[in-house]
């Protein structure tokens, strides 16, 4: 077994060499496919961490109360929704609260706020929910409550982000599945190659009884061994253009959307991970197609 497999090895290495300018070919379009597959997974990635952060950023209902609204009247109302199991917590946060909030909000240009008086604000219930989903049922009972001027909270906003999520996941995976199919169609075609230039090599082993595994495990090695090195190529050069990214664009999404992008180790290990195991099954199987005219599978 073991010298079954060093003999693969050894064979695969040579082909590998000895057929360069198709091995590079190979290696190129595997590369260039694992990086668009590697793009494509930081988008994603970045793209549901930033919609988490707006689930949590705005799982929060806002009522705010009528100026003849009492605090006793307010707190009712509270008791009521704490008793709610979609609700997490309900507090009131009188006006000079949120005015506070307000001007932190505003940070260095709050003196800007400094001649608003009196305090324009109401006095509210801030409510948090369990689940996103449970905010159109908890409004639905506010409503029900007397004393409450206006209600806002932010579903419609929170869906549409989910909805371009959901378009951008499913995008991203037809792309990718597409680019695998290429990637094997030219692993295989590489491969067959060699299958071809040994033709008679291989019959002659078959004639004098060699395992159809025996005669396979050299191009299974071959097309392997193409597959980690584009994927070990492909992860260097990810990494360099996520660097990239990173220092252009992390604070700006930090301003525009309050949430940083994935840090750089983190993804990028788990990306030469993916790699690793994508370009190997992709250079196996590509092998395994080319010799299926030669060998019963």
């Amino acid at each position: 077994m073991i010298r079954s497999i060093g003999y693969a090895i050894k064979q695969a290495v040579t082909q590998v060499f000895r057929n360069r300018t198709m091995t590079i070919a190979s290696m190129f379009s595997i590369t260039a496919m694992l990086l668009i597959l590697g793009l494509f997974f930081i988008l994603v990635v970045n793209v549901n961490l930033a919609s988490e952060n707006v689930k949590k950023q705005f799982d929060s209902i806002q009522l705010y109360l009528l100026e003849t609204t009492d605090k006793n009247t307010a707190q009712g109302m509270i008791d009521s929704l704490n008793s709610m199991p979609e609700v997490n917590e309900a507090i009131y946060v009188d006006k000079d609260t949120a005015m506070q909030e307000f001007r932190n909000s505003w940070g260095n240009k709050a003196y800007l706020l400094d001649g608003v008086d009196p305090n324009p604000l109401p006095n509210s219930i801030k409510i948090t929910v369990s689940n996103l989903e449970d905010a159109d049922l908890v409004v639905e009972v506010a409503k029900t409550f007397q004393g409450v001027e206006d209600i806002k909270y932010y579903q419609t906003e929170v869906n549409q982000v989910l909805k371009i999520t959901d378009y951008i996941q499913v995008g991203a995976l037809v792309i990718i599945v597409f680019l695998i199919f290429v990637s094997v169609v030219v692993v295989s075609n590489t491969v067959k190659l060699t299958v071809l230039a040994r033709e008679r090599e291989i019959s002659i082993m078959k004639y004098i009884g060699a395992t159809n595994w025996f005669i396979r495990g050299p191009f299974l090695a071959e097309g392997m061994l193409i597959g980690c090195f584009s994927a070990i190529l492909s992860a260097g050069l990810i990494s360099f253009i996520y660097y990239k990214i990173c220092e252009l664009f992390s604070l700006r999404a930090l301003a525009l959307l309050s949430t940083s992008l994935v840090p750089l180790n983190f993804l990028i290990w788990n990306l030469v991970w993916i790699f690793i195991s994508l370009g190997v099954c992709i250079g196996a199987f590509g092998s395994i197609v080319s010799m299926r005219r030669f060998l019963d599978t």
